[in-house]
């Protein structure tokens, strides 16, 4: 039997982090209220809020399994040679920037 995925709206993933934050219970019972799989992504969707303190945490959050990281390289297909030293410049800041959102621990 295949297993479906199911998608929830920033709203309710906000309402959910809120319910947890604010102590109205715990994530275990908050997952089974709101009928959430497993508590894994009730703490997954907290750690994100906690870090971004907004709505936009949710944007793009990408499944445990993906492989994904959540920040995309903005870096990537993008050439090496540059025009100019301003150029160079602004090329390594995005590199700088790039690294601190996939590392913030260091």
């Amino acid at each position: 039997m295949s297993r479906k995925n199911n998608t929830y709206s920033n709203e309710l993933k906000l309402e959910i982090v809120q319910a947890y934050l604010n102590g109205e219970e715990s994530m275990q019972k908050i997952a089974d209220r709101y009928e959430i799989r497993n508590v894994s992504q009730v703490k997954a969707w907290v750690k994100k809020f906690k870090e971004v303190e907004s709505i936009e945490a949710f944007n793009r959050l990408p499944s445990t399994g993906s492989g994904a990281k959540g920040v995309k390289n903005p870096l990537k297909g993008k050439r090496v040679h540059f025009k100019n030293v301003e150029e160079e410049r602004d090329y390594y800041k995005a590199q700088v920037e790039y690294l601190k959102k996939q590392y913030p621990n260091l």
